[in-house]
């Protein structure tokens, strides 16, 4: 068997698929992304078909070794995220030959089902009490949202007492009961995060995520002893490299995105590493249908695996394009707050190509907002 073709397509509202044909008719599919930066990686991915054209899809140790490392230059979001698609794809691609899960090639399930989280969204405590109060109604019973909004180095007390008063909001409306994970987004800095997290300590939060940005990862340690809040970080980590400095801060949970940390491989092995430091694994996944069937398979064969995200009601309450282009929807529909064991070969999904390249016709320039402070000067988003 032999990879002959390697295609990539632009899909709304801001991901990328790519797919690997073999000579043998088998087609696996990826999901290399940069969530603003598509087209980049989009030719990083054509770079390095270079390497695969005519080559053995099964080899992927082989393969994940030579794309990271064949280069001078190595690393960073662009190519680790070029390579975590293309390593989706050639697993897809083994399983689909063998007749079996990915996760069967990891060593087998060590659970039955899944537990995600839904995402809410609201600009007061009122409005998150309303949209978590509908997860809840809709079977969900953990949720994620981002308590704070636009806020400065070292903002004033009425920031820190709005954000405290929305979660709280928050929690009065869900119970005890259901698990609610905020979302710093890297936008606290490290005095400010020191300021607002302790506050935040009575509600319970399930994890803090990116309390301060990667670059400061150095302020992780003194961080975690000062809050009894578990953090969580590592959607902007890419690979075992950048997370070995990070595990032994005292972090709780530790979430590299299975479309920039080197896919299926270097995850695998990220959560391997994780479990020696008591740290849990909580792949970042805001994308699409590929990219989350692929998180699944790590998920199902990883032990300490706490929770997952997924894109549905990711920008809107009926916001269903988790489940645009697949065959058959259904592949993760969620019941209870869960997704059951796909049973499928490969990724255990079946993409409508037809759909995805109709839709890639048009593709998308999405890019992230760019925020400025009250002075003029940029803010984190």
């Amino acid at each position: 068997m032999k990879i002959v073709k390697i295609e990539t397509f632009l899909v709304p509202p801001r991901w990328l698929f790519l797919r690997i044909e073999t000579d043998n008719g088998i087609v696996g599919w990826g999901e290399p992304v940069v969530e603003g930066r598509a087209e980049t990686v989009a030719a990083a991915v054509a770079e390095l078909s270079d390497l695969l054209i005519g080559a053995d899809p099964t080899a992927i140790e082989d393969h994940w070794q030579v794309i990271a490392k064949g280069g001078f230059y190595r690393g960073g979001p662009v190519l680790s995220s070029a390579l975590a698609g293309i390593d989706q794809a050639l697993w897809d691609i083994k399983g689909k030959a063998l007749d079996v899960p990915v996760y069967e090639l990891l060593g087998g399930p060590v659970r039955d089902r899944v537990r995600v989280y839904r995402w809410i969204h609201g600009a007061s405590g009122a409005a998150l009490a309303e949209a978590g109060l509908r997860a809840i109604g809709q079977g969900y019973d953990a949720v994620k949202c981002t308590p704070a909004g636009q806020v400065r180095p070292l903002d004033t007390p009425a920031t820190v007492r709005a954000t405290v008063d929305r979660l709280t909001a928050l929690r009065e409306a869900v119970g005890w009961e259901v698990d609610i994970a905020i979302d710093l987004h890297g936008r606290f800095s490290s005095a400010m995060a020191r300021r607002t997290l302790p506050l935040l300590e009575p509600l319970l939060p399930l994890f803090a995520e990116e309390p301060v940005l990667p670059e400061f990862s150095r302020d992780l340690a003194p961080l975690a002893a000062a809050t009894s809040i578990p953090l969580a970080v590592g959607e902007r980590l890419y690979s075992r490299w950048d997370f070995r400095d990070v595990l032994p801060t005292g972090i709780a949970v530790a979430q590299p995105d299975l479309s920039h940390a080197g896919g299926i491989s270097e995850v695998r092995r990220i959560a391997a590493m994780a479990e020696a430091y008591d740290v849990l694994l909580a792949p970042h996944c805001p994308l699409g249908p590929i990219a989350f069937a692929a998180s699944l398979q790590v998920d199902l064969a990883t032990p300490n695996f706490l929770i997952q995200e997924q894109s549905l009601d990711i920008h809107a309450p009926e916001d269903e394009a988790l489940f645009a282009h697949l065959v058959d929807p259904a592949a993760f529909r969620f019941a209870a707050g869960h997704v059951e064991r796909p049973r499928a070969p490969g990724l255990g999904i079946t993409v409508d190509e037809a759909e995805v390249r109709r839709v890639a016709a048009d593709g998308h320039r999405w890019r992230n907002e760019i925020w400025r402070h009250a002075d003029g000067s940029f803010a984190e988003w």
